[in-house]
């Protein structure tokens, strides 16, 4: 149980983050999207237009059930992957989680230019964001041992806050 799991809505600074937090912390990092297109050859884009969502998840799932059994990491995940029990329970047992929380003002600032995000490629995407939170926010809540504001705060600050709280955790 030495992973540190992030956690969290797009745009909420999770891949950026990890890959501080896994130099501060000596651990490897992992994102378990660009492990999903490494895996399959095919970016998440291609996945979700030939294999659908539901595609899509099979493989996140069997990703992420990988990854939390492994060696001890700092894992980023899409922001979809509490959606599935399995999931959640992975990534609860592997290791401490970490919900970095961000408003939809600041996701939709964050994710404004970005084609890779297939949900996004809406009319509205400040809408489907909200939805997504509304149904997203609770299971994030569900798994986490710590939540930390991301909104305006530059990530070298927020690295610090996780390794202080982590260190405040009792043990498990």
């Amino acid at each position: 149980m030495n992973n540190i799991v992030l956690i969290g809505p797009m745009g909420a600074g999770k891949s950026t983050i990890g890959r501080l937090l896994s130099k501060e912390l000596r651990l490897p990092f992992k994102d378990s999207d660009k492990e999903i297109e490494q895996r399959t050859g095919a970016d998440i884009p291609w996945i979700f237009d030939v294999e659908g969502e539901q595609g899509f998840r099979e493989r996140e799932q069997a990703v992420i059930a990988d990854l939390s059994a492994g060696e001890a990491l700092v894992l980023a995940t899409g922001g979809g992957a509490v959606l599935r029990e399995a999931n959640r329970r992975s990534l609860r047992d592997g290791g401490r989680v970490v919900y970095l929380h961000a408003s939809v003002d600041q996701q939709i600032e964050r994710t404004a230019r970005d084609r890779n995000r297939p949900l996004l490629q809406r009319d509205d995407p400040a809408k489907v964001l909200r939805e997504l939170m509304a149904i997203r926010d609770p299971l994030y809540r569900e798994i986490a041992d710590i939540i930390i504001e991301t909104d305006e705060r530059p990530p070298r600050m927020v690295v610090q806050e996780i390794i202080e709280r982590l260190r405040a955790l009792p043990p498990r």
